[in-house]
């Protein structure tokens, strides 16, 4: 038998490794909220702005789309940073950029200057969000990595759902600056986490330690960035700009492509595509994301014109979907530690299937409640997959490619969401016949919108397919030879 005192000492250093973990765990779920929160709370300042500063719109949403830009270019090169510098090291630096860019953003004489301190801002938002999905794996016992990957996505989509009503409250109360100095206390309370309960980066020797692809990185943000202009500018309307722009995108990714082959230590090692369940794992996060995006480009007219609720009525049916998100993310990580990703992963697929095909065939007659029902199954559906995707493409990952990997995630989603608010707009737009959507009878808006959601169905029925293959061909799922 043991000591007594060894006993008690074993318990003591149970119950300590346990509060560790979750005060560590507090610091990443901060370090997620503070992006989301990041791009939901500024759009709804946007018409504030647009008068304080005496700009047109065209001007104003650089605002946000800077601060998008930012995280969609960066995310993938940050994340590979921090696996050759160290992630802790990284993410308190990013979390002090973030927090530095909020008081820049707060103080800002004039719009130049506010868009260059969100694109800081954005570069911080960056480096948290890659890092924290990161950092899952060292924080956590792997039997809990599906609850952790849960938890991220909760706060992430409460970031997004409180957004605009928080930012209204603050804008009313104490004007715009106050939408970017509020989180300024939070990125503190998230560094001294970070720091505190955080494992210490592990010593590497300089020989085991790769190089950083800085071209890589320069050709992957300048394509990024020329893929998500081209989504963006137009709002859909794709002119001479928007061509030439995805011409330079595809440019970018043969040249990308090409650079990668040769470097000795490259940004994305292209054998890690060789590996089924990353390659599947990547490519249902952007359908699913575009079809998330769907939900909140398509929902504001069809609530507005064919169901002809006002503005609050709109705003608050259009909370339910992030309200879902958030309250489902815990739940679905503790069904993927229990029933394993794979399983989740098609649950809540044919979830959201079900919830597309009840959009795009529920008429217009049954009011609200055709169109909640049908958007809570697709949300729930998005938060099963999610937590359960994530999950699956994080396991047995290489330590020194956790932070890549994370990165490719984050953008697989960033991509998703912009494809969707462009394309999926615009088929929105084709389908109902108008030129401007928001003066088109209710009528037309309503069989718009079924017809958008027959082609998200489409979406999720391929994504499906990907899943199953996968989950078919187990045995060419081999993690760690294809991503050394």
């Amino acid at each position: 038998m043991k000591p007594i005192t060894a006993e008690r000492g074993e318990a003591a250093g149970g119950i300590a490794r346990t509060a560790s973990i979750r005060w560590g765990l507090a610091g990443l779920a901060l370090s997620m909220l503070l992006p989301s929160l990041g791009t939901s709370i500024a759009n709804v300042a946007l018409p504030t702005l647009a008068q304080a500063f005496g700009a047109p719109f065209q001007a104003i949403q650089w605002v946000v789309l800077a601060y998008l830009l930012a995280i969609t270019t960066l995310i993938v090169g940050v994340g590979r940073l921090g696996d050759i510098a160290g992630r802790r090291r990284l993410l308190l630096a990013g979390i002090v950029v973030f927090s530095a860019a909020s008081v820049l953003c707060g103080a800002a004489p004039t719009l130049p200057l506010l868009i260059a301190a969100r694109a800081a801002q954005g570069l911080g938002a960056a480096v948290m969000m890659a890092l924290s999905m990161a950092f899952v794996g060292e924080t956590v016992p792997k039997e809990r990595t599906g609850s952790a990957m849960g938890l991220l996505g909760t706060m992430s989509a409460i970031g997004t759902a409180i957004g605009p009503s928080l930012g209204g409250v603050l804008i009313a109360g104490l004007g715009w600056p106050a939408i970017f100095l509020l989180n300024v206390p939070l990125g503190v309370l998230a560094f001294v986490l970070a720091r505190r309960y955080l494992s210490v980066d592990r010593r590497v020797p300089e020989t085991g330690r790769g190089r950083f692809d800085l071209m890589g990185t320069l050709l992957l943000a300048l394509t990024l960035g020329a893929y998500a202009l081209a989504m963006t500018i137009g709002r859909g309307d794709f002119g001479t700009l928007n061509i030439a722009l995805l011409l330079a995108a595809a440019l970018g990714v043969g040249l990308f492509v090409r650079v990668e082959a040769k470097a000795a230590s490259p940004l994305i090692s292209l054998a890690m595509f060789r590996d089924p369940p990353l390659r599947a794992g990547l490519a249902t996060s952007a359908l699913v994301s575009t079809v998330v995006m769907t939900t909140l480009v398509v929902g504001p007219f069809y609530l507005a014109r064919a169901l002809g609720l006002d503005p609050a009525g709109v705003g608050f049916v259009m909370s339910i979907g992030p309200a879902v998100v958030a309250l489902t993310g815990v739940p679905a990580g503790r069904l993927t530690d229990r029933f394993g990703a794979q399983r989740v992963t098609l649950v809540g697929l044919v979830g959201m299937i079900g919830g597309c095909a009840l959009l795009s065939a529920l008429p217009a007659t049954l009011g609200i409640a055709g169109y909640v029902a049908p958007l809570v199954a697709v949300t729930g559906g998005y938060a099963l997959f999610q937590t359960a995707n994530n999950t699956g493409v994080m396991a047995d990952v290489p330590q020194d490619r956790r932070g890549v990997l994370s990165g490719m995630l984050n953008l697989s989603r960033s991509l998703g969401l912009v494809t969707g608010a462009s394309v999926m707009g615009a088929v929105f737009a084709l389908a109902s016949g108008a030129r401007d959507v928001a003066a088109a009878h209710p009528e037309a808006v309503a069989g718009a919108m079924r017809i958008t959601f027959a082609v998200a169905a489409l979406l999720i029925v391929a994504a499906l397919v990907l899943a199953v293959g996968v989950r078919r061909r187990p045995a060419q799922g081999l993690r760690k030879p294809t991503m050394s």
